[in-house]
């Protein structure tokens, strides 16, 4: 289950994963989604779904996370990959803009690995694949929010790394 497929790297990796028969749970902004999802079942043979559910907020990454169990009945691979960027000086750059990288670009990240933890463990098998960039281990002008971010999603992934034994 990937979040962000329906374009650029995230498209990559899901259709990677159908290209090997896993079934793919498709999420992204792009309104030919359901296209998407439907071209990828059709080229690779595997069954896949799209869901458009807002990933700022808990509510909705479990939205997506009940509606891959419900499509699909387990999730045995997660990929964080939804992202945002926004480029400014700190001075300057928007309130509202910082609370919506952080919330896609970590806080999902968060979010979704919680609700699938428990259940991946139940069934012994289970991986979590967070995306981050290079951006998550050093700075870069301007990019405050996407930083901050990045770095958080690298911390995570190394506190998710020392507890999961599935």
């Amino acid at each position: 289950m990937p979040s962000g497929s329906t374009s650029g790297i995230g498209l990559g990796i899901a259709e990677a994963f159908a290209k090997n028969g896993d079934n793919i749970i498709f999420n992204g902004l792009e309104e030919n989604g359901p296209e998407i999802a439907a071209e990828a079942a059709k080229k690779f043979g595997v069954k896949t779904a799209f869901k458009n559910s807002n990933l700022m907020t808990p509510e909705g990454v479990q939205e997506l996370v009940d509606f891959a169990f419900e499509e699909l009945g387990s999730v045995e691979v997660l990929v964080n990959n939804a992202g945002i960027q926004y480029v400014s000086k700190i001075e300057d750059f928007p309130l509202e803009k910082y609370q919506q990288i952080i919330a896609l670009n970590m806080n999902a990240v968060f979010y979704a690995s919680r609700a699938v933890f428990k259940h991946m463990k139940d069934q012994k098998f289970g991986r979590i694949i967070n995306i981050s960039s290079v951006h998550g281990i050093r700075a870069s002008e301007f990019k405050s929010a996407y930083v901050t971010a990045k770095h958080g999603v690298i911390a995570l992934t190394k506190v998710l790394a020392g507890r999961c034994r599935i």
